[in-house]
């Protein structure tokens, strides 16, 4: 691993680090900010899923999380979206190839051999922080937008992994929305059944833990409609009996001014499981 950035902040550091990824075949860059306590002793971890066309960069620089995760003692790790580089395939437009992973294992050719981000976070990603940070294996999880699908997809996939996920303006439903149908056909092909194995409306149907799902939206999204519709959760956790926390917010928007504005609150939600 090389640091290539490290600042301080809020007593901690925040830093920016460059690794060769086995799973992505590719270098990978995370931001990984440690709070005071972690001079002290081994600390909790809340994972960052990021949205299309996002870095590493957008949430460590407009977030706000680090004051935050200095008071609760926890270490905040935020991959990218999504492998890059020369010999990475990508795509015209932002909502396919490079920025926009999709948090899950690729298929199809020719994005198979690098487009395996759900691999990344849940496995090698976590083995590489714990082994190198004095991280503890207490893990929570959450994300914005495609990063809020992935954290929900993430966390009903692999009971038992994470103590705690929410979501800001997640993609609930990938397999019903244009921007979900447009990846999944490229990178899973055609079939929806599978798809349904990267929904979390579908995956909440059949899950074997009941881990509590907490939503904020922005009800002045300017996505709302047309791509993240959560309502559609809503009657997916209902019917299943699946515990859900869905919150409203008028105003807000699908910018980080939202993010900002409640992040205190996510990360505070996530100390308590973590700590619990």
């Amino acid at each position: 691993m090389q640091r290539i950035e490290h600042r301080a902040c809020f007593g901690g550091w925040q830093d920016v680090w460059e690794h060769r990824a086995d799973t992505l075949g590719t270098a990978m860059r995370v931001g990984v900010y440690l709070p005071p306590q972690a001079a002290y002793g081994r600390c909790p971890v809340l994972y960052w899923l990021s949205g299309l066309t996002c870095t590493e960069q957008n949430f460590i620089t407009k977030a706000g999380a680090q004051r935050y995760a200095a008071e609760h003692g926890v270490i905040v790790v935020a991959p990218d979206t999504s492998p890059r580089g020369a010999g990475v395939p990508d795509a015209d437009g932002y909502d396919l190839g490079q920025g926009a992973g999709f948090y899950l294992n690729a298929t199809q050719p020719p994005w198979s051999a690098h487009y395996r981000m759900h691999d990344y976070v849940v496995h090698e990603l976590p083995a590489l922080i714990e082994a190198h940070f004095p991280a503890d294996d207490a893990r929570a999880i959450s994300g914005h937008s495609m990063g809020g699908h992935g954290a929900l997809v993430l966390a009903l996939r692999n009971p038992g992994r994470y103590r705690s996920v929410s979501a800001f303006a997640p993609i609930v439903a990938p397999t019903e929305v244009p921007w979900g149908r447009k990846a999944f056909a490229a990178y899973l092909g055609e079939d929806p059944a599978v798809w349904r194995e990267w929904d979390a409306c579908a995956l909440v149907a059949q899950a074997r833990e009941r881990l509590p799902l907490r939503v904020d939206q922005g009800e002045a999204d300017e996505f709302l409609a047309t791509q993240l519709q959560p309502e559609r959760l809503r009657e997916a956790c209902a019917a299943a009996g699946h515990p859900l926390t869905l919150r409203l917010h008028p105003g807000y928007d699908h910018s980080y001014y939202f993010i900002a504005t409640f992040i205190g609150e996510h990360v505070a939600y996530h100390a308590a499981a973590l700590r619990a």
